[in-house]
């Protein structure tokens, strides 16, 4: 292939003068090369997209991109090949990928944590190894099949390693995604698929090296043997000597302060040094950048700085040329006649069958569940990169002829692809939970029935962690044995960086959650402090979790945690935090979208805490806790919801609590109402709902009496106010709320209920998800408040929608909040 340019007769200079010069800059190396880029990008990011709804990981997309545009498809036609992709640019492209390629293994070198392998149980090793064994096995003896077909006259024993590891490899980052596409990332069957992908992993970067070493062309059978040692001895020198250099280069970069240049410069440039050495041993340069990722130190700030730094520009730029590379070479047409394409549903058969296979019987062996030995199985059966490095490097060292590399890029390409459907078809996690088992989906219910109150605390960051303790303690109460039960979810996104899959490796280690981009301080370390001081300091236990998804879809996380944990109450913190100058700003948006998916979708009732510094920026002991806590009650299941968890609030010795009842005057007429009716607008109180609100207050005011009574014995039981306020307009509605600003939390009713509520004038506003009350406390100039709010929404089990953990959420008497767009 080429050009009928006369540039073609020498060497592709870089740069051209310009077309009014009268020069086509696609004979020149630097604007083609811009332009392969720009097209490889455009394709693989619209399969992309394309592929989402497929739940595919992007590898796919991108491989698929790769052999679109390579001698399958658009290559067919010569013209298009001699233009784009001419053959004296290849090596340009070639080269500029395979530098790419030096640095992303590093990154997934870093991935891998060996001491993390170390601590891998009895279970997922047994499992790595089979689903070793087996397609190992498998593999060898589908080389001979081809060997006396279409691969006649290959190397022998180089041929079979390299088979052998192409159906034995597992993509741990692959798998990775793909767990945390289908919320399985940080459960039990994800924890024991990474281990075993880990080991899978290095086993088979060991057996790779082992399969380069052999397809030397040396004449004397002792030059694979020199290879081998030589590599070994690599590795060795490197983790001896090169890993103590690392060690103390993170030392020299402390926790918030930013990593010197020349100490990152210094690190890639011992990168590409070990990737020349390892090339210049006749391994391949690929080796010398992962094994530097492997034994470079994990913990500290040093290594999330520098994947930052790094993964960006590798991962969304020059990896994508690397698929590109391999579709070039990748010819489908070669598949031709039966015979080929026979031996194609072998290789493909024997690929699944040994990995499968292997999985699920060593997997029932160790006492796991069918279904879910069974997606075990069909997730260890994922391939992707590593695959076509194997595939790439046999191909370029001869033990691959095209028939068999276009077979196995096949291959690889359906065995991926059918991961996700297989999984989610076999093993559905949330199918043994029945309605009947999960009865106290509300706090007014677990009061009710005298049961331990289980509560999720979802944060953001570590800034949201001093008022989620504070709030935690003023939710314990005194009065009862082992009452509370809390869950401490963190929210993290998982994107398609690799910083991502190593924070999620991390979190697989250690069971807690970890934070890679806060600058406040070491992030790991001082949640973990601050919850171990709080359960030394009380007796409730806090359990971190961790959600690791897509933004899109982390509410499903949240959802699907409450309603295994069984919670009565979820609890969100807002999309805004407030300034040094009390004014608001939003932290992100997109939890703004979070926060309104959990409200309509969550089994259980949810609250939105819009913290203003609730209790200050400090955790302080029991006996100093203090907290003026104000119920603003109308009316409705919202509201109800909230008195009952400020109920349970006030049994904390620190907690003076005072419930404004807001009662219609005679002079209260509908007219006043400023409104805008929208269909979600169902009127006032029923009958049903003002009896119980009747039932709520009457026992409020049976706990006051009898707080009075037992009051002048004993000085530390809790103090409730009870107060009814008749109000005649939305006006005299404000002033009661302004009479009452210095407390430092509110509890209200996302949609209050009855006819003092309509008296609320409602006015545009980006946060419905507050409610009317919710917004006029946040946002209204008329209602000046330094306090923390606490917007509550009940639980209500829709008629129509029998499936747990599913809420569509039919309120009565909601006043209308219009929902805009943010200024």
């Amino acid at each position: 292939m080429g050009t009928n340019d006369a540039t073609c007769s020498g060497p592709m200079k870089a740069t051209s003068n310009g077309v009014f010069q009268g020069e086509n800059p696609l004979h020149y190396a630097l604007p083609l090369l811009i332009l392969q880029i720009c097209i490889v990008l455009f394709l693989t990011r619209v399969l992309a997209f394309l592929f989402r709804p497929l739940r595919q990981p992007r590898v796919i997309a991108e491989i698929v991109g790769g052999i679109l545009l390579g001698p399958s498809a658009l290559g067919k036609s010569s013209k298009f090949l001699s233009t784009v992709f001419p053959t004296k640019s290849l090596t340009v492209l070639d080269t500029l990928a395979n530098l790419g390629l030096l640095f992303f293994l590093f990154l997934v070198g870093l991935e891998l944590d060996p001491k993390s392998l170390k601590r891998t149980g009895k279970k997922a090793l047994s499992i790595a190894l089979a689903g070793i064994t087996l397609p190992f096995i498998f593999g060898i003896g589908t080389s001979f099949a081809l060997r006396s077909s279409i691969a006649d006259g290959v190397s022998k024993a180089p041929f079979l390693v390299f088979m052998g590891v192409a159906l034995s490899i597992t993509a741990f980052p692959v798998l990775a995604r793909i767990l945390a596409e289908i919320k399985l990332l940080t459960t039990d069957i994800g924890k024991i698929a990474l281990s075993a992908a880990a080991v899978n992993d290095v086993a088979a970067w060991i057996l790779l090296a082992l399969a380069v070493a052999l397809s030397g062309d040396g004449n004397s059978p002792l030059t694979s043997l020199w290879v081998f040692l030589a590599g070994c001895g690599f590795v060795v020198f490197c983790i001896f000597a090169v890993q103590p250099g690392m060690q103390w280069l993170a030392k020299r970069c402390p926790e918030g302060e930013p990593v010197k240049e020349h100490y990152v410069c210094l690190t890639l440039g011992v990168v590409l040094a070990a990737s020349f050495v390892t090339d210049l041993i006749g391994i391949h340069a690929l080796f010398g950048a992962f094994v530097i990722g492997v034994i470079f130190p994990k913990e500290g700030h040093f290594a999330s700085s520098l994947v930052e730094k790094v993964e960006d520009l590798v991962s969304g730029l020059f990896l994508p040329l690397y698929f590109v590379s391999s579709g070039l070479k990748t010819d489908v047409a070669t598949i031709q006649g039966a015979q080929s394409w026979g031996l194609l549903v072998l290789v493909i058969f024997n690929a699944c069958f040994g990995k499968i296979v292997g999985t699920v019987v060593v997997s029932l062996y160790c006492k796991v569940p069918l279904d879910e030995s069974l997606a075990l199985g069909f997730l260890m059966n994922t391939k992707g990169l590593v695959e076509l490095i194997v595939l790439n490097i046999g191909r370029d060292r001869g033990v691959l002829n095209d028939q068999v590399f276009a077979i196995m890029v096949l291959m690889a390409i359906v065995t991926t692809f059918m991961t996700t459907p297989l999984v989610l078809a076999v093993y559905k996690p949330g199918k043994s939970l029945t309605k009947g088992e999960y009865n106290n989906r509300t706090v007014e219910d677990t009061n009710q029935s005298n049961k331990p109150l289980c509560l999720m605390f979802c944060f953001q960051s570590i800034m949201n962690i001093p008022t989620i303790v504070n709030l935690i303690e003023a939710s314990r109460g005194t009065n009862r044995k082992e009452s509370l039960s809390v869950y401490a979810m963190h929210l993290m996104e998982l994107s398609e960086r690799s910083s991502a899959i190593l924070m999620a490796h991390k979190v697989r280690r250690n069971g807690l959650p970890f934070w890679n981009k806060d600058k406040t301080g070491n992030s790991s370390d001082m949640v973990v402090v601050a919850f171990e001081a709080f359960q030394r300091l009380s007796r409730v236990s806090v359990r971190p979790m961790t959600a690791i998804s897509a933004m899109a879809t982390i509410h499903e996380d949240i959802c699907r945690s409450a309603e295994s944990k069984r919670t009565a109450m979820v609890i969100l913190p807002f999309h805004k935090h407030v300034r040094l100058d009390r004014t608001w700003e939003t932290t992100r948006n997109d939890y703004r979208l979070i926060n309104k998916k959990v409200m309509e979708e969550a089994p259980c009732s949810v609250a939105i805490l819009v913290d203003r510094g609730l209790g200050g920026a400090t955790r302080v002991a029991s006996s100093d806790f203090t907290l003026v806590i104000t119920v603003l009650f109308f009316g409705g299941n919202d509201d109800r919801e909230a008195l009952a968890f400020a109920v349970r609030m006030a049994e904390h010795p620190g907690i003076s609590l005072t419930v404004i009842r807001f009662i219609p005057s005679e002079e209260f007429k509908p007219e006043n109402v400023k409104l805008e009716i929208t269909e979600d607008q169902a009127g006032s109180c029923s009958g049903e709902t003002k009896l119980t609100d009747i039932e709520a207050i009457t026992e409020l005011k049976a706990k006051v009496k009898e707080q009075e009574s037992s009051r002048s014995d004993s000085d530390i039981e809790s103090k409730i106010i009870y107060e009814d306020k008749i109000v005649r307009c939305h006006d005299e509605i404000c002033e009661v709320i302004k009479e009452y600003s210095r407390s430092n939390l509110f509890l209200v009713g996302k949609s209050p209920e009855g006819s003092v509520a309509s008296g609320l004038n409602v006015v545009r506003s980006d946060t419905p998800e507050l409610g009317p009350v919710g917004n006029l406390l946040t946002s209204s100039e008329i209602v000046s408040t330094s306090a923390s709010v606490l917007v509550v929404q009940q639980y209500v089990a829709s008629c129509d929608s029998p499936a747990v953990g599913v809420l569509k959420r039919t309120t009565k008497g909601v006043l209308p909040v219009e929902d805009s767009k943010s200024p």
